[in-house]
């Protein structure tokens, strides 16, 4: 009400539509209904007595104060409305769905594997309110829509879509039919409200029933199609539901069937939802990444120093997260010991090992073609390419070539190496204290271990130091995790190794040959030569696709000739594991194969360290010597057993044997 004529200006029927028109209210009215408690009463009447209560209490006496009281007003409804939606998957609604909006779905079927992780993870966080402000950053889900099972359902009737996609037919002539289906109207009409609300580019992916199952491991397997934020709504809608009908398709793309028939599924019980959520990161010229994501395992395998198994482990990169999941080079570390970093620890491993390239959207590409391979529209660029900009500041260290020396800045010329430092060792933004959190308070609700996925933007000019969003978590799926316990008890006589060091984790039986360098002939000067012999013959196990157990004393990769065989990791890459062994005139300090750490973790090989000497440690190496040799040298041996031996490793006890065949 105007207060000097009685006059109604304005009407207001909902919180929502309060907090959209608090900034129209004039400042006279505002302070007339405050001094009332008309505003309070009438959310009393609604029943939302938490905000009412500190309105209520809110002292609000000269109009100079109108403008603050406003914006507490507002943050308050904000506030509230978002304290109510954690946690819960509303139903899309048009009128409702707006920018302070968080999690919602569209249909009335499963939300799929995905669908329930991001609804769990929005769970945890409701029951952590330090999630808002954690040492300085918030801990969120992104903005999330997801499109349920029976949407699919209706697509794939509608259009008539399931004796094609269940066809030998090509991939791409899969996509187009489906590219060529109708989603239902009323999705439709509910998609073009979203795009009426977002402003970030759209990540859209898979959330299928089986994917994140907790038996068997099925993330990965079907499509992630990112669109670029475009202002021409029609357009954004054109892309947004072309990117839901290729996540659809790729359920009946050639790998998916082949991945369904090795798990034992039958493809036409697969039900697809989709997961519409905004791609975190921010725009570079031109490109749009965040400054870092990651995965993190609240297992470790492949611990170093004092770092214990169930500490957990992390690996990040500059940018996008298929980076990591292709394979890329990220930087890996225990949360619980962010300094302590192999990668970084010296400046070599630091120029070599660290990540190189960045993956970007590039959001000059709007035409939106989409294609099977559904990171068309992605671009890998050198990191070097945005040292210009500000997306790199407290990520990367400087090389400076002229004093040899890595400097933790990104400021000043030389190459720019991604390290980190700024975050894990000076504390500029709690990277690793916050990974530590979603791993620790995941593994708790979820009573086992997890894996988790987030990415996130340091961004030191807002109130906050920045955002972090976690993307998903799962249950640790491992199909070779449980390692028989006998197996690791078995007595000496039935073992060729065992070690009480050892890195990696599961049990393997497809391998027949052991590679080993001869005891009795061992001269570390003669360890390059020895290294040259074992890349020749390693080039012959690739060409003919065979594993094997690679053993000799001292450090495998070391530079220094004298520490151990100077191989290189492509010198032993069909390794399926590799062993340090000492001898009584020759007993140097292991190495925990740290010179081609990133390679072991990547490819999951295993390292054993044994001693023999002082512990129950073992290498039976008078019963290789009694098999006969497919090769040897007056250095090297190589062995082929007559049937596949078994390798266990336990790598939460860091246990590990060889038996016997």
């Amino acid at each position: 009400l105007d207060p000097s004529t009685g006059r109604e200006i304005m009407k207001v029927s909902s919180v929502n539509e309060l907090q959209k028109r608090m900034f129209d209210i004039p400042s006279e009215s505002l302070l007339y209904h405050a001094r009332r408690n008309d505003i309070s009463r009438w959310l009393y009447s609604r029943a939302m007595f938490p905000i009412a209560d500190v309105i209520r209490q809110h002292r609000f006496n000269t109009l100079a104060e109108a403008p603050a009281a406003k914006r507490l007003f507002f943050d308050l409804i904000v506030k509230y409305r978002k304290m109510k939606n954690r946690g819960v998957v509303a139903e899309f609604r048009k009128d409702r769905f707006d920018y302070y909006s968080n999690f919602a779905r569209i249909g009335q079927g499963s939300l799929g594997g995905k669908g329930r992780g991001l609804a769990f993870i929005d769970s945890i966080i409701k029951k952590h309110p330090e999630c808002d402000n954690f040492q300085g950053v918030s801990i969120s889900i992104p903005r999330t829509v997801v499109l349920c099972t029976d949407i699919f359902d209706e697509f794939m009737a509608d259009n008539d879509l399931y004796p094609l996609a269940l066809s030998a037919a090509p991939d791409e002539e899969i996509l187009e039919a489906f590219l060529k289906g109708k989603l239902p109207q009323r999705v439709r009409d509910d998609l073009m409200a979203l795009t009426d609300v977002v402003d970030r580019p759209l990540a859209v992916r898979s959330s299928s029933l089986l994917e994140d199952s907790h038996y068997q491991p099925f993330a990965g397997v079907y499509s992630t199609y990112m669109i670029p934020h475009v202002d021409q709504r029609e357009q954004m809608h054109r892309l947004l539901t072309d990117a839901i009908k290729g996540v659809y398709a790729s359920v009946f793309f050639a790998e998916s069937k082949a991945y369904m028939s090795a798990t034992s599924n039958v493809i036409d019980q697969e039900k697809m939802a989709v997961i519409i959520q905004e791609v975190v990161g921010k725009e570079y010229d031109g490109y749009y990444f965040p400054s870092f994501s990651g995965v993190g395992r609240s297992l470790n395998y492949y611990p170093l120093g004092d770092e214990l198994p169930e500490e957990g482990v992390a690996e990040v990169a500059v940018g996008l997260g298929k980076y990591i999941v292709d394979g890329g080079r990220a930087l890996r570390f225990s949360p619980r010991h962010p300094s302590k970093v192999l990668q970084t620890s010296t400046l070599d491993l630091a120029l070599r090992d660290t990540q190189r390239e960045l993956l970007c959207m590039n959001l000059r590409n709007t035409e939106g073609e989409f294609k099977v391979d559904d990171g068309s529209n992605l671009n890998r660029m050198s990191i070097q390419d945005f040292k210009h900009t500000d997306a790199l500041r407290y990520l990367v260290s400087t090389f400076d070539i002229n004093d040899g020396m890595l400097r933790d800045s990104a400021e000043g010329p030389g190459r720019k190496v991604v390290t980190f430092a700024n975050v894990l060792r000076d504390d500029v933004f709690p990277m690793a204290e916050a990974i530590n959190f979603m791993l620790t308070t995941g593994q708790q609700a979820m009573q086992r271990p997890v894996e988790i996925e987030f990415a996130g933007n340091v961004d030191a000019t807002s109130g906050l130091k920045g955002r972090i969003y976690w993307l998903q978590i799962r249950p640790i799926i491992d199909r070779k995790e449980d390692v028989d316990e006998a197996l690791l008890a078995l007595p000496k006589e039935q073992l060729i190794l065992r070690s009480n060091t050892a890195l990696g984790h599961g049990t393997t039986d497809n391998v027949t040959h052991i590679l080993y360098v001869r005891p009795e002939s061992f001269s570390s000067l003669r360890n390059p030569e020895v290294a040259r012999e074992i890349a020749a013959l390693n080039k012959s196990m690739v060409d003919s696709d065979t594993g094997y157990i690679l053993i000799g004393p001292g450090r495998w990769g070391s530079s220094d000739s004298a520490l151990g065989i100077p191989v290189r990791w492509a010198d032993i890459a069909n390794a399926r594991l590799i062993v340090e062994t000492a001898l009584h005139n020759y007993r140097i300090e292991p190495s925990q194969g740290t010179h081609f750490f990133q390679n072991l973790t990547s490819f999951g090989v295993g390292y054993f360290t044994v001693n023999p000497f002082g512990s129950d440690d073992f290498f039976d190496v008078e019963y290789l010597d009694g098999l006969p040799a497919v090769y040897e040298t007056d250095t090297l041996r190589m062995v082929e057993l007559p049937s596949p031996i078994t390798i266990g490793i336990d790598g939460k006890k860091g246990i590990g044997v060889v038996v016997k065949p």
